[in-house]
């Protein structure tokens, strides 16, 4: 990249040359009808500027474009552009630091808002929408993406992906309301451009059902979801068809059913190994081994665990990364590991954006319990009321539940009878909600 960019401060007579001497030619080599060697010399001394007739005729000659003998870039402007945005989507997609992606994109960004390139500027800023996301900064996503999808450029259609994050980041930041109206919207435009698009129909008919239960309406989410099965009968898309089944085993879980979950798990799974993706199928152990501690059985998570970290590899989006670590936790405070879970949910904690109760309450969760293991009642005591607190918020009562029954525990272990009893009564009264608790978001798009 510095040589490219010492190419193009060069000027036309330097860079002329340069590339002659390169080939290995004279000035009268080079030259040719309408262009003497004479003209070269003036040209490569700077005091004559070629026209466009003899730029082609040299370049023709010299074997390069006559724009990378004007301007040093072997590609006209929007084509370099082009390239850019590409190299930076790529990068910001695989390399462990996004900062340089992301300068990446903000010159760009800037450079076709100027040159009034009005698709690449919308498509770096639903890049940049996609880094925000990367570094869990929802609501900077939530800008970035809105901008970019006025465009015309985009589509539901054609460019599915932004629209997913979009509403993704609406459900983080407590807006799921708008991720309702977007992915309605969008299906509305599959049915009108490509009705016959059953992978695109079911994309959006899975994230509006996804959304749905976040918001609690369960029979909604049900309908789409039990409505997208059908359409994705015979999809060659495999991938799709995982997502179908672990939004099935999400939904059986938030109702209590965890058979059905873990058989529409393994169906997901099986799928999955199927088709190599490692990041889908370490979520979908990950969830597999949830429901398994939450069920009692926290042995028999202890394989998934270490399936899911070792799928999702070793710098795994932050969002996974949070969800594997407060897992951890949870399963560590089950077989006795206190000082383990402690690590595991404190790092949980730091990584998990303060907009995100559930998960912040579930991270809480696991401290408290770990720190009850530890002998340390006062920090648990705090821990959990901090959890149930932000799983109330957030309408997930059948951890708020368990979580208000570990603090009654602790607080008969205290000799606080009347407190722990008042507890044990909240923590009822939130198990009688558990049939409308919606399952928390994660890796949707």
């Amino acid at each position: 990249m510095d040589e490219a960019r010492r190419h193009a401060s060069e000027t036309i007579g330097q860079r002329l040359r340069r590339v002659r001497r390169e080939r290995g030619l004279s000035q009268r080599q080079l030259s040719s009808p309408g262009v003497s060697y004479a003209y070269i010399s003036r040209i490569e001394a700077g005091t004559r500027q070629p026209s466009v007739k003899a730029l082609r005729k040299l370049a023709s000659r010299l074997g390069v474009s006559a724009e990378y003998l004007e301007t040093g870039v072997d590609l006209a402007p929007r084509e370099d552009r082009e390239l850019r945005l590409a190299a930076a989507d790529v990068e910001l997609r695989l390399a462990d630091d996004t900062e340089p992606a992301e300068r990446d994109l903000r010159r760009l960004l800037d450079e076709a808002r100027e040159a009034g390139d009005a698709s690449v500027a919308a498509r770096a800023q639903a890049a940049l929408g996609l880094a925000a996301l990367r570094r869990a900064d929802h609501r900077a996503a939530v800008e970035e993406l809105e901008a970019a999808l006025t465009s015309p450029d985009f589509s539901p259609v054609r460019q599915p992906e932004p629209y997913g994050l979009l509403g993704r980041a609406y459900v983080v930041v407590g807006e799921p309301e708008k991720a309702v109206e977007l992915f309605e919207a969008c299906l509305a435009t599959v049915e009108r451009e490509m009705p016959d698009n059953a992978t695109a129909h079911v994309r959006f008919a899975l994230y509006l059902g996804y959304t749905l239960s976040d918001m609690g309406e369960l029979p909604r989410a049900r309908a789409i979801v039990s409505d997208a099965l059908t359409r994705a009968d015979g999809l060659e898309d495999a991938y799709m068809r995982a997502r179908l089944h672990w939004s099935q085993a999400r939904l059986a879980a938030a109702s209590g059913d965890p058979r059905t979950a873990l058989a529409e798990l393994r169906r997901a799974v099986a799928i999955l190994e199927a088709t190599e993706d490692s990041r889908q199928l370490g979520r979908a152990h990950l969830l597999w081994a949830e429901i398994l501690t939450f069920e009692g059985s926290a042995e028999a998570a202890g394989p998934h665990l270490e399936t899911a970290e070792r799928l999702l590899g070793t710098h795994p989006d932050v969002e996974d990364l949070y969800w594997l670590r407060t897992e951890q936790a949870r399963y560590a405070a089950e077989l006795g590991d206190a000082d383990e879970a402690v690590a595991r949910a404190r790092e949980a904690l730091e990584l998990i954006p303060a907009a995100d109760g559930a998960e912040r309450g579930a991270a809480h969760w696991a401290l408290g319990r770990a720190l009850a293991a530890k002998g340390e009642a006062v920090e648990a005591e705090t821990a959990l009321r901090r959890a149930v607190e932000l799983l109330c918020e957030r309408q997930v009562w059948r951890e708020a539940a368990a979580a208000s029954r570990d603090l009654a525990r602790i607080l008969r272990d205290a000799g606080r009878t009347g407190d722990a009893v008042a507890t044990l009564e909240e923590a009822a009264e939130l198990a009688m909600r558990i049939g409308t608790q919606p399952p928390r978001t994660r890796g949707r798009a």
